[in-house]
């Protein structure tokens, strides 16, 4: 497997954790799931991703699922794991483990005590140290994590680390800051910007300097096809295969739901066998089940008039 570079673009689909109804972890359903994002253009995964349930699994069994993701990509594109923990240790056992099984990178998110810009560039300096040579990538999710990171934070832990090779940019609003980091001279080399949120953003994101998108959607096949046309200089045509899907990437990202509506759909495509999310976590009611299933209705339509 190839290590994760500056140069990641395209979309980097955060996989859900497939869990059977009793709660237990679903591989055949995580083969299938690996399947379709391969053959719907995905140019690489992130799993054990804070929408991948983590905190949820022991150590176990978060060795089985990368290993099964490994084994079913096969190569075929990067794998990016999900290895934020409340202590160092954690952190190096887990990076250490995928990135021996074949990994391309971990990703870090920092945790809520992170106050001033220098708590920030010392907590992601010592943790560049515990995992060594891997590449990582640096998730700012503030409207999660509570951390706020400026761009000229950003800028000293690229210009310090070398192996922090990709920014998960999740800021909100976050326009501007990808137009700051995007300006000359504002990093002292370019690292990949992949943007989460849903893909909420994801044509403005891309108009203002994003490679792509590193998130999940229940129709990965959406931001392959919004990256690949605004790259190709089709912004209208972007947009217009945006707007098809937004109603449903509205719903979805509803804080607290977003995930029980994400599992809910790939359940109904036949991806994975279940929509069960793995206790604490309770599935959609009777109601909003049936918003989503008027919502996909409605975007079937849109996508025939698009097509």
């Amino acid at each position: 497997m190839s290590r994760l570079t500056e140069e990641a673009r395209g979309v980097y689909v955060i996989a859900a954790t497939p869990f059977q109804d009793d709660g237990t972890l679903d591989l055949e359903s995580a083969d299938r799931m690996v399947d379709t994002y391969l053959e719907t253009g995905a140019t690489g995964l992130t799993v054990l991703g804070m929408m991948g349930e983590a905190p949820k699994l022991t150590m176990e069994e978060s060795r089985r699922f990368v290993q099964r993701v490994l084994m079913r990509v096969d190569g075929r594109v990067p794998v990016v794991v999900g290895a934020s923990s409340p202590g160092f240790a954690q952190m190096k056992e887990l990076s250490d483990m995928v990135m021996g099984e074949g990994a391309s990178g971990v990703m870090i998110a920092p945790p809520g005590a992170l106050k001033t810009d220098d708590q920030i560039v010392t907590y992601y300096t010592q943790a560049a140290e515990f995992i060594g040579d891997a590449p990582f990538v640096l998730q700012d999710f503030p409207l999660v994590t509570g951390v706020q990171m400026s761009v000229s934070v950003i800028a000293r832990i690229v210009r310090d680390l070398p192996t922090c090779v990709c920014l998960k940019h999740e800021d909100w609003p976050g326009l501007e800051k990808i137009s700051a980091l995007r300006a000359p001279q504002a990093l002292d080399r370019r690292i990949s910007i992949l943007c989460g949120n849903g893909g909420l953003f994801l044509p403005e994101e891309m108009a203002r300097g994003a490679d792509g998108a590193m998130t999940g959607f229940g129709f990965p096949e959406m931001m392959r096809d919004v990256v690949r046309e605004m790259e190709a200089g089709n912004p209208e045509r972007a947009r217009d295969i945006f707007d098809a899907y937004l109603p449903m990437a509205r719903y979805e990202q509803q804080p607290g739901l977003g995930l029980a509506v994400r599992k809910y759909v790939l359940a109904k495509r036949g991806i994975i066998a279940s929509p069960a999310l793995r206790k604490p976590g309770a599935p959609l009611t009777a109601a909003a089940r049936a918003e989503v299933d008027r919502m996909l209705d409605r975007q079937e339509k849109r996508l025939k008039e698009l097509n």
